[in-house]
């Protein structure tokens, strides 16, 4: 399963992303987990510590392994013909949850034909999670999908993007579908998250009915997300918590709709 979760910030994609990435190692995938997000925290949501959180350097962020990767003898020119699986046995981390993490960092110049050697090592990547590798692999994305190439979203066996009820988070989804369709991706879905009410949920679906959304799953607000994020807890160790049952029956979901 290749598995990217995009959305509005604050909508909750960072839980739902976590709760997929374990959910499919629970279900025995090997699986890892990639955080692609401006502000980082997916490793707080697969189980991490806050100190051990901070100890980890984005790929974009590690000097040595960029210039590892990408230089040669000549000045303002950057090796594009190296391997990365490597990268994936040295500086993933594995999480209390199950899966292991690997945090991409932000490129500042992601604009087309930038060859930037950050950039270039990302890329190249991401090309190898999303397409030359057999394991389970969950992209949590910032709200646009230009992380994924026009190459790689092909690859994916489903975008999940994640909004409220709040109309801003709706119309972002829907910029999100459109971004996303363009790259090649095909199997996209809405999930309504934070639904406390049948009147949210008449909203999102509504909202999906009209903009061509394919509504997937209903996510219930729950307070013990709350509870658990106060203490600095990840709520996904409570399989009681009404929110990640639903977010654990996303995978059965995602599983039973995949090509593959």
């Amino acid at each position: 399963m290749k598995i990217a979760v995009a959305g509005k910030g604050g909508v909750g994609k960072t839980l739902i992303a976590g709760g997929l990435a374990q959910g499919f190692a629970q279900r025995g995938l090997k699986t890892i987990a990639i955080d692609a997000d401006s502000s980082p925290n997916l490793g707080l949501t697969l189980g991490l510590t806050t100190e051990e959180t901070r100890k980890i350097v984005p790929i974009a962020d590690n000097k040595e392994l960029v210039e590892s990767k990408t230089s040669t003898e000549y000045s303002g020119i950057f090796n594009l013909n190296f391997t990365v699986d490597d990268i994936v046995k040295r500086y993933a981390v594995p999480t209390p949850l199950g899966p292991s993490l690997i945090v991409m960092g932000t490129v500042h110049t992601m604009g087309a034909g930038c060859m930037c050697a950050p950039t270039a090592v990302i890329r190249a990547l991401l090309r190898y999670l999303i397409v030359e590798n057999n394991e389970a692999v969950v992209l949590d994305l910032e709200a646009g999908v230009e992380h994924i190439g026009r190459g790689t979203a092909k690859e994916m066996d489903a975008l999940i993007i994640v909004a409220d009820s709040n109309l801003k988070s709706l119309e972002i989804a829907k910029h999100i579908k459109d971004m996303a369709q363009a790259a090649g991706m095909h199997q996209l879905f809405l999930v309504g998250n934070r639904v406390m009410n049948d009147a949210q949920k008449e909203a999102i679906q509504s909202f999906a009915d009209k903009n061509g959304l394919a509504l997937l799953m209903f996510v219930p607000f729950d307070p013990k997300i709350t509870e658990a994020d106060m203490n600095g807890a990840t709520p996904l160790k409570n399989m009681e918590i009404s929110s990640v049952k639903a977010i654990d029956g996303i995978c059965d979901l995602l599983i039973k709709n995949s090509p593959s």
